[in-house]
């Protein structure tokens, strides 16, 4: 792979963007707004800006790493453009909150085949279940014993074995997750989701997988990332993670993280009640 293109430039897409232009492949990068809005994106990444109905042309992979529910609106150009053989990864995660509702994933349908779906071609379903900051400092040497497994899902194998190589390369060990259709165990509110699990880690986790749990655990957590600070640190929500599916029980540092997470919580949720008018107040 030498050439790849990310439509997106939130988190996600800034993270691999810069972390892929420092191996040495050609990023071309998209949004909604036109090429003029990501050069300092592309300053910061050393990516090419390029307009969303020109990212497909000469891609060997297309990362799709924007909200959920604007799938539908890309343009027809970014499937019909794309190379014979080009593999597309979806990154993106439902939130209901943020995407309105999609009824069929409700229901019980995967986030990525639903993706698959709208776009009428294949899809990889990968970098979704790690903090979008860990995808640019975190990668690891092969070999070692810290090394954060990220699952990838995909009913063509040899797509999904290109990205398990993309994957590597970026320092994570690539874990084989499977069809299309197992790839809600790695989707939010999941005991695999954000918790920087390790390869032995991430197969128990995915196999403790509960689709009905998900729905209340992805809300919650929805609920409770809208009451933190923007700038959060990434390995507190880590820990406390982590502690929440039954890891790292024994280490004191991550109870502090879920202490920590909850004082927080808790004090926003003061200030925002105390920055509220009083409605029962006689205006002067």
């Amino acid at each position: 792979m030498k050439q790849i293109g990310i439509v997106g430039a939130g988190p996600v897409g800034h993270a691999l963007a810069k972390r892929l232009v420092e191996l040495g492949y050609v990023v071309l990068v998209a949004n909604s707004r036109g090429p003029a809005s990501l050069q300092e994106f592309a300053k910061s990444t050393g990516s090419r800006p390029v307009d969303v109905t020109d990212i497909s042309a000469g891609v060997e992979v297309l990362i799709l790493a924007i909200p959920f529910g604007r799938v539908p609106d890309l343009p027809k150009s970014v499937i019909s453009l794309l190379p014979g053989g080009a593999i597309i990864v979806d990154a993106g995660n439902y939130y209901p909150r943020r995407d309105g509702v999609i009824t069929e994933i409700d229901q019980g349908l995967p986030e990525s085949q639903w993706v698959s779906q709208q776009l009428g071609v294949p899809v990889v379903k990968a970098f979704n279940s790690i903090i979008a900051s860990r995808l640019a400092d975190q990668g690891k040497p092969a070999g070692d014993g810290r090394r954060i497994a990220l699952p990838v899902a995909g009913d063509d194998l040899a797509g999904r074995r290109g990205i398990m190589r993309l994957v590597e390369a970026l320092g994570f060990d690539a874990f084989d997750a499977g069809s299309l259709a197992e790839s809600w165990r790695q989707q939010p509110g999941q005991p695999a989701y954000c918790t920087d699990a390790t390869t032995a880690e991430l197969r128990s986790l995915l196999a403790r997988a509960d689709r009905e749990m998900a729905k209340r655990n992805r809300d919650k957590a929805t609920e409770i990332l809208a009451k933190l600070p923007s700038d959060y640190p990434a390995d507190q929500l880590v820990r406390a993670s982590r502690i929440m599916v039954g890891l790292d029980k024994l280490r004191l540092a991550s109870w502090f993280a879920v202490l920590r997470l909850a004082a927080t919580v808790y004090l926003r949720k003061q200030q925002k009640r105390d920055a509220a008018p009083d409605r029962l107040s006689t205006p002067q």
